[in-house]
């Protein structure tokens, strides 16, 4: 499957940040971000060049779109990827990066098409939140894995019981890819959507940074797959959406136990 990169000429402000979740509803798999462009993947399948003109034309933007080969994506990504280190917690970073880790946990990722490199403040935030969570001896439910970083800091953090789960086959084969460089051998990653959980099994924390609309479509889903007074925590949340999750959430009958800001990105703990 080959994608397309879409390079959108646009500087680091709050325009760019609204700009990404604006994207998430075109079918838009992952970004790269630098000083005066943002740049989008989507597979080529799923592009829609009517919607995403549209949607650009709004803000007024310039921007190309190149086919990118499957096989080529490593090669550039290795030339822009740099080590995230989340305060003294957690170390995400590619196998070529020799640096020292002062962090307590270092996690390995080549993350190809996939989401979850820790450089978006979503994933950031969620890996922010999950310092503050007891996963020890936990079945946790990693929802629209991505890369698996989550999944793989949940392993770290002493979770024994894992399904990492996304319905893109370049996330599922990356996440697999991932968790064996890794070395967590109590992570189950499949390839489908949330209704292939068999709606016996409960977990005590799922995790669930994707979108506005994923996350309202299966918030009652989520609430039924949970143990009582178990943890959801989400994000890909911008926090105009705060008030709307929040209703859904307490509608649903969780808690709402805590919520994290960073930029206009917010993560979302809730308790059953």
């Amino acid at each position: 499957m080959n994608y397309l990169q879409i390079e959108i000429q646009i500087p680091e402000n709050e325009t760019r940040e609204l700009l990404i979740a604006a994207l998430y509803e075109c079918a838009i798999e992952g970004f790269e971000e630098n000083t005066t462009s943002l740049i989008a993947f989507v597979p080529e399948k799923d592009y829609n060049s009517t919607a995403i003109a549209d949607l650009l034309k709004s803000y007024s933007l310039n921007y190309t779109v190149t086919s990118i080969p499957k096989q080529n994506w490593n090669e550039q990504w290795e030339e822009n990827f740099q080590p995230v280190i989340v305060q003294d917690f957690c170390t995400v970073r590619a196998h070529f990066h020799n640096i020292p880790i002062v962090t307590l946990h270092d996690i390995i990722i080549t993350p190809k098409m996939s989401f979850g490199t820790g450089h978006h403040a979503t994933t950031r935030l969620m890996i922010e939140q999950m310092a503050e969570i007891d996963c020890t001896n936990k079945r946790i439910l990693d929802f629209g894995t991505g890369t698996g970083v989550l999944a793989i800091l949940a392993a770290k953090l002493g979770a024994t019981d894992i399904i990492a789960i996304d319905n893109d086959e370049w996330s599922y084969e990356n996440a697999k890819e991932n968790v064996s460089m890794n070395n967590c051998t109590y992570i189950d990653v499949r390839q489908g959507i949330l209704e292939d959980i068999d709606n016996t099994m409960h977990f005590d924390i799922i995790l669930a940074n994707i979108n506005r609309h994923i996350l309202l479509e299966y918030m009652d889903n989520m609430y039924q797959l949970l143990d009582n007074k178990s943890i959801l925590l989400m994000s890909g949340l911008l926090t105009e959406d705060e008030t709307i999750i929040r209703n859904a959430a307490t509608t649903s009958g969780f808690k709402i136990a805590d919520v994290h800001t960073l930029g206009n990105w917010i993560s979302i703990k809730c308790i059953k």
